[in-house]
């Protein structure tokens, strides 16, 4: 502060003698000052405090628009250019001219008033003569001294910035027009692009485009005037012919840039430009845009298609159309309702640029930039799409073509297309037909594949496309290319054909599936299209195809709204067809088969079809599965997958099974029951060896709901065939009271093409590796212990038989305690089953207490039997209400 007090009693004495000093005398006194202003300027981090700056603003810019002058004062070009660097470099005797640049440089970066001042003192016409020179006049290059130096470029950056802080103002541009230098320097880099300075290209169209931003009344009729927009359109088509594509770019940007943003000031230079073939002009540079390597004068060609874009919005007057809306439409359209935002389409000229290009072009860079533009108008506005469909017909025409893009250009057209429908809300019926005969013909199958995701998309939006597509033909195109696709894999079924159909031919069937899923989805009358043209026997084809599988069975499931037998028929009969192995088919038809069995009107379809037989087969399948460890086929085969199987299968029967007595009764009368226990004990967790139990004496006695919270959600080492027999207890206990059909525990599987199918997950469920399932298992915990203090009643008592039939094969030798304490837990449990008189009542009256006694006879003959007392209460809870009581005697 006090080095600040100093210098301004120093300038209050320099300002009191300057009217009695030479002229000579005031610039050297005021050089003297102003290493002293710039050093506490340094000290000071650029925080000024100098009542005077406004009027020391003034006088360093007058001094130096004057050092200026007198260098460039009748010198030729490149004379001149010389003087000019060594006035403002700082080396020599022009030190000087460096002092005061710098210190311009400074000031002009304070505050707005001070920049009037530097405006006021001559120096924006000064410094635009200089600018002028250094652009047009290259130096000429030596050993000794390279065109651009450290110093030069510190001179440069300083003298650019203060272009631009006046520049940007409206009176800095107006002070231009005192010189012809601001339209000669225009129309030189129209002409001299190949011949300037390459160090000041990027400078100088930096300060040419903050002069063109703000631009005024006065400076737009200055350069009509002399047609400096003419005479750079007519250098600009000569340089089209021989300068490389970036370059003429890069200058013609800078021209457009004067155009376009004259437009809100006055419309004279656009007009200017659209009278002297300036589109023409744009088209022909844009042209030779094609190949362009990436990021090759990126920058400037898209600056220019910008500011074409732009344009399109400048125009006096509205465009006025009247189209004719094809019915029908999506229920919320309503084109009489379109607001319009002001940002709507004026001039076509500009559009027609951009649709002539894309038209004419194949380049990916170019192609794609210009779809961007046209979803950047339309989001301007929605009524553009409208205004420029009803006339140019871009998107119309852009179809009978698409097919020769790039694969990434067809890609973002097909989005654009699919926006029309999601954003605009509006069915465009001509496009869409368009796009069915490019799927039709399926010239180029990647573009093919697009245009199907496309109309899949909005299929997927609105109910309405379901009837659209099916009066167009599409449903019986595609019906007709996978009744084709479908013999062909019938064909290769079980041959080693290496890559057969893999490519964009398989994604290919697989958008067609999921399009024809889509079409039939809630829509009976297209299911019986596709039921009358006899697609049936050849969807189900598609099933063996894990990446086919998801969206044939959408499509199956669809069927069995009109023909339930006919979807229960082909399932089951898949399911029992399918080899040992493949797992994963099995599941995916099963969590079909349970998503159809919600509806109680398909229980009895299922039944019909042998349901619950070809159930169980899959238990007999599974036969040694669970062993452990696992031996065979069965040790390539994760147990989990094994387990989650086994779920389903219950799931399913307890499905067809729930509030259905005549399936219980079935199901009961045929004796299934007893097939599921002897399936489920042969999975080869349970004990099949038929020897004797040795009794032990128990130290602790635990609980299922203990059991339960021990094997899965505790750290306590238990052997695996042990948690297997666990969980499947826990199926069948959640079968009794009727809630098994309702339980999820196992994650869901997506496979599509490219995606390998996870059959290597390995034995029972580690916490870590499958939270989710444990998840699960903490809520059937929390379940126990509800269900533990209130009475339960049972739904199929068959389950609890089942129960009973796997008692005595809860017994591993060498976990003899480990054993008798689980089986002592399961007797508990089935005690605490039958509790209420209501649950007795319900066994009894099953008519299953022969099959639950006859199946524990070696407990009930032998009063050393380890299950013999625990198993005696649990009939002596039955007596009461037993229905057949010589079998209790």
């Amino acid at each position: 502060s006090l080095l600040w007090e100093t210098l301004g009693k120093q300038f209050v004495e320099y300002q009191q003698m300057a009217p009695f000093l030479i002229p000579e005398d005031q610039q050297r006194r005021l050089l003297e000052f102003l290493p002293l202003f710039l050093k506490a300027w340094e000290q000071s981090a650029g925080a000024v405090v100098f009542p005077n700056i406004q009027l020391l603003a003034s006088e360093v810019s007058k001094l130096l628009a004057k050092e200026i002058k007198r260098n460039l004062n009748g010198k030729p070009a490149e004379e001149a250019r010389l003087a000019l660097e060594q006035l403002l470099q700082q080396k020599g005797e022009a030190g000087d001219g460096h002092l005061l640049l710098k210190s311009v440089y400074l000031l002009s970066q304070t505050d707005l008033r001070t920049m009037w001042n530097i405006i006021g003192s001559g120096l924006p016409a000064a410094l635009m003569q200089c600018l002028y020179l250094f652009f047009t006049v290259p130096l000429k290059k030596s050993s000794d001294d390279r065109e651009t130096s450290e110093d030069d470029a510190q001179t440069q950056e300083m003298l650019v910035q203060i272009m631009l802080n006046m520049y940007k103002e409206e009176q800095g541009v107006e002070e231009l027009l005192a010189a012809d230098k601001l339209q000669s320097l225009i129309i030189a880099t129209s002409s001299l692009w190949d011949q300037c300075s390459q160090s000041w290209k990027v400078p100088t169209g930096c300060v040419l485009r903050t002069i063109s931003k703000a631009q005024t009344k006065t400076s737009i009729v200055h350069l009509q005037a002399v047609d400096c927009i003419k005479i750079a359109i007519q250098n600009l088509f000569t340089l089209a012919d021989t300068l490389p594509a970036c370059d003429v770019c890069e200058a013609a940007s800078i021209i457009l840039c004067f155009v376009k943003d004259s437009y809100p000031v006055s419309s004279a230079l656009l007009t200017e430009f659209e009278n002297n073939d300036g589109y023409q002009l744009l088209l022909k540079i844009l042209l030779r845009c094609e190949g362009l390597q990436e990021n090759e004068g990126a920058p400037y060609l898209d600056e220019i298609l910008d500011m074409l874009t732009c344009l399109t919005t400048c125009g006096k007057t509205e465009l006025k159309v009247s189209g004719n809306i094809v019915h029908p439409q999506l229920p919320h359209f309503d084109f009489e309702q379109t607001q319009s935002s002001g940002m709507t389409v004026k001039n076509l000229q500009p559009f027609r640029v951009l649709q002539s290009i894309f038209q004419r072009s194949n380049d990916q860079h170019l192609c794609g930039r210009i779809l961007s533009a046209i979803g950047t108008i339309w989001a301007w506005d929605r009524v553009n799409f409208f205004l420029l469909e009803w006339t140019l017909q871009p998107i119309n025409q852009f179809t009978d073509i698409i097919h020769f893009k790039p694969h990434p250009v067809q890609v973002q057209f097909f989005r654009l297309v699919e926006s029309i429908v999601l954003d605009l809300s509006y069915v465009p019926h001509e496009i869409l037909k368009k796009v069915q005969y490019l799927i039709k013909e399926n010239v180029v199958p990647f573009c093919t594949l697009a245009a199907l995701q496309c109309l899949l998309s909005m299929t997927q939006k609105d109910l309405l496309f379901s009837d659209i597509f099916r009066d167009s033909g599409l449903l019986g195109l595609l019906l007709a290319l996978l009744r084709k696709e479908a013999k062909i894999l019938r064909k290769s079924a079980g041959t080693d054909l290496p890559g057969l159909k893999e490519g964009p031919e398989k994604e290919l069937n697989v958008v067609m599936l999921k399009m024809v899923a889509a079409l039939t989805a809630r829509s009976v009358r297209n299911t019986v299209v596709l039921k009358d043209y006899g697609m049936v026997p050849y969807v189900k084809i598609f099933l063996d195809d894990e990446c086919y599988r998801s969206s044939t069975l959408n499509i199956l499931e669809q069927l069995s709204v009109i023909s339930c037998e006919e979807y229960m028929s082909i399932i089951i009969g898949a399911l029992c067809s399918s080899t040992q192995w493949e797992l994963h088919l099995k599941l995916d038809l099963l969590k079909s088969l349970l998503r159809i069995l919600e509806s109680p009107k398909s229980h009895s379809a299922f039944r019909t079809c042998s349901g619950f037989n070809g159930l169980l087969s899959l238990l007999s399948d599974m036969e040694g599965a669970l062993q452990d460890p696992p031996s065979g086929q069965w040790a390539a085969v994760g147990q989990n997958c094994v387990l989650e199987l086994v779920f389903y299968t219950l799931q399913g029967i307890a499905a067809a099974l729930h509030l259905d007595p005549v399936n219980s009764n079935f199901f009961q009368r045929n004796g299934l029951f007893d097939k599921m226990a002897e399936d489920l004990g042969s999975l080869g967790c349970f004990w099949t060896e038929g020897k004797r139990q040795i009794h032990v004496s128990l130290e602790k006695k635990r609980t299922f709901t203990e059991f339960l919270d021990a094997a899965f959600c505790s750290s306590e080492p238990f052997p695996a065939w042990l948690k297997n027999c666990i969980w499947i207890l826990n199926f069948l206990d959640l079968m009794v009271k009727g809630t098994l059909h309702q339980e999820s525990y196992f994650k869901e599987r997506k496979t599509e093409v490219g995606e390998e199918s996870r059959d290597d997950q390995e034995g029972p469920p580690a916490q870590e590796e499958h939270p989710n399932i444990f998840a699960a298992v903490n809520n059937v915990v929390l379940f126990y212990c509800r269900l533990e203090m209130r009475d339960c009643t049972i739904v199929h008592p068959g389950a609890v038989c089942v129960m009973v039939r796997l008692l005595p094969k809860l017994y591993r030798e060498g976990h003899a305690q480990l054993s008798q304490e689980i089986q002592h837990a399961v007797v508990d449990h089935i005690q605490s089953l039958v509790k209420s008189e209501k649950s007795r009542q319900v066994v009894c009256e099953s008519g299953l207490l022969s099959t639950m006694v006859s199946s524990c006879q070696d407990a009930f003959c032998s009063d050393s039997h380890p299950l013999h007392l625990p198993l005696t209460r649990v009939f002596e809870k039955l007596a009461s209400q037993a229905v057949e009581p010589h079998v209790l005697r």
